[in-house]
């Protein structure tokens, strides 16, 4: 078999009802010179047996095992280490490719030389049978389209709200001084900014990438943020983003995530805010927001009201 061309970095923590699926589409993939690694991360599920059996029937799979989780973060990055194609990507092993999505951004990079291209993504949710999925939101549509190719975060600081790691393929060279964060959810947030301040060029795409699913169950990290831990984390990635793009001087990116944040990340949290029984938690979401109000962005930044009925697709 020719080597490998990409990459795809697959981790997974008890996700034995989804993992078949994004099994299935990476094996669905247009482009078959891939190559996944995939994290079983201390799963007490039949993640583990599901990732080993894909091994067993296909060579392009390899498996990496933590007797003991250590986080989404730790996962990725113990999977980078052995990354040695010219480009990589990830795919939470709860999410799906697209059919053509590695062929379209592999085949992109190659024609534009660009450090890393992005595409869109849509949610896939449960509507009592199965997961179906939705439209492109707008906040994943201005940062995609139109295609761009060779942009920068300061020619399109409306990239910046496209901050999944999932949703993107780079060439490997890109990631030698980039890692995860470990021991915090959000972990992909502060990564991404640090991908557009730090990129020669970029390039996007408006075409879906991946499914990203919204467990029926809301057992996934995002779908936690009740919990004044996760809260922490999720302000926390909130704040670090901010503060990459701010030092590298990309101020209206810093207006367009300020426009998001408010429009749509601080009303549900201020929502929970309202009857949650630790006072830790509407405190953090107050201080968070008096710390958004003292950036001189913040005069910049219009908010759009509209966008937080968008998070219901």
């Amino acid at each position: 078999m020719p080597a490998p061309l990409v990459t795809v970095i697959v981790p997974g923590r008890d996700i034995a009802d989804f993992a078949p699926a994004a099994l299935d589409s990476l094996r669905a993939q247009t482009e078959t010179s891939w190559r996944a690694i995939l994290v079983d991360d201390g799963s007490r599920d039949d993640t583990g047996r599901i990732f080993e059996a894909a091994t067993r029937e296909d060579p392009r799979f390899t498996l990496l095992r933590h007797a003991r989780s250590r986080g989404l973060g730790a996962a990725r990055n113990a999977a980078l280490d052995l990354v040695d194609t010219e480009y990589l990507g990830f795919l939470d092993g709860d999410d799906e490719l697209t059919p053509t999505a590695l062929e379209r951004m592999t085949r992109t990079l190659a024609a534009t030389g660009s450090d890393f291209v992005t595409g869109a993504y849509v949610r896939s949710r449960w509507d009592g049978r199965r997961y179906v999925a939705g439209r492109v939101q707008p906040w994943v549509a201005a940062a995609t389209d139109p295609e761009r190719l060779r942009t920068t975060i300061f020619a399109h600081p409306a990239a910046s709200a496209n901050i999944v790691a999932w949703s993107k393929v780079s060439r490997t060279a890109f990631w030698h001084d980039l890692r995860f964060p470990e021991g915090v959810a959000y972990e992909d947030q502060v990564v991404a900014q640090r991908m557009y301040t730090t990129a020669r060029a970029f390039d996007v795409i408006p075409d879906v990438v991946v499914k990203w699913r919204l467990r029926e169950n809301g057992t996934s990290i995002t779908q936690g943020k009740h919990k004044v831990r996760v809260l922490h984390d999720y302000l926390a990635a909130l704040r670090g983003g901010i503060d990459v793009l701010h030092r590298a001087g990309a101020r209206d990116a810093v207006a367009a995530r300020l426009e998001l944040i408010l429009a749509m990340d601080v009303p549900p949290l201020q929502e929970i805010a309202g009857t949650h029984p630790d006072p830790a938690y509407p405190a953090a979401v107050r201080a968070f927001l008096e710390e958004l109000e003292a950036l001189p962005e913040f005069a910049d930044a219009r908010v759009d009201p509209t966008l937080a009925a968008a998070l219901r697709w």
